[in-house]
């Protein structure tokens, strides 16, 4: 009697399922997640309590004799973004409150995703990985994927650590002509914008490799240039339009950078 042997087919679904689960098992087993997640969480409260107890004090320039109040946050929202009517801040402005907001995360999702790359390369484990288990494509997928639930989760917990910060201090949290709705829509496009920032950061981390300095320095640059408009394209008083275009804009830069990652990774070295 003859006997058939047949060979399970490795699809596309199945190599992916597989290639998030170690992603996600490394990512939640890793301490430089929980160390991120941490920051992410008192950044906002150490911030809101050292400005608090630095407001009204006056510091004096020696060369000019000028003299500058110290103005410390007056509203809990402040530390997530410009309240209605303060124009200045909304267009960028460089005030620190303006600037040491929660946009921060977005550059603190660069070095979770170039040291979580970074270490594939340099362990070796990377180029196992591609030639018994994974296309290169579905590594770029599946660490974009990782980063963004890592950036999310990280604008959660500042979000978090701002209400705990306001609260701390006594802040007001009147919402100055904003609802509930105004803050869920803010918060949702400014994850949905993550998209963006993790395309653009898996792109360079793949191209830097095995050096995850240079994969932060070249992450950070790149980043930058689309960091003073994070405030405009997800403002406090963010609408439906708002969270559709970051939307549309993390998903089209995932897909765009994505495939030049997958480029990148094909057309060079692996060490």
């Amino acid at each position: 009697m003859e006997q058939t042997v047949t060979f399970e087919s490795n699809s596309f679904g199945k190599r992916m399922k597989s290639m998030l689960k170690v992603d996600f098992k490394r990512m939640f087993k890793s301490r430089v997640f929980y160390i991120l997640i941490a920051c992410a969480l008192l950044i906002p409260i150490l911030m809101t309590v050292m400005m608090s107890m630095m407001d009204g004090s006056v510091s004096v320039d020696p060369q000019t004799g000028k003299e500058t109040v110290m103005e410390g946050p007056e509203n809990t929202w402040q530390s997530i973004g410009a309240l209605p009517g303060d124009d200045g801040a909304a267009m960028g402005g460089m005030d620190v409150m303006s600037m040491c907001n929660i946009n921060m995360m977005f550059m603190g999702a660069a070095v979770f995703i170039c040291l979580f790359i970074s270490e594939d390369f340099r362990s070796g484990y990377a180029k196992n990985l591609f030639t018994v288990r994974a296309k290169k494509g579905e590594y770029v997928i599946s660490k974009t994927f990782a980063g963004f639930v890592c950036g999310a989760l990280m604008l959660i917990a500042y979000f978090i650590g701002a209400m705990l910060g306001g609260a701390i201090v006594g802040l007001s949290f009147d919402l100055h002509g904003l609802t509930v709705a105004n803050l869920v829509m803010c918060i949702l496009a400014k994850i949905f914008l993550m998209l963006v920032f993790v395309a653009i950061f898996v792109l360079v981390s793949v191209a830097a490799k095995q050096k995850a300095w240079l994969s932060i320095c070249g992450s950070l640059g790149a980043g930058m240039l689309l960091f003073m408009m994070v405030s405009m394209i997800s403002p406090l008083n963010a609408g439906l339009m708002n969270v559709i275009l970051c939307l549309v804009g993390g998903v089209l830069f995932a897909l765009g950078l994505g495939a030049v990652s997958n480029l990148v990774l094909k057309k060079t070295s692996l060490v």
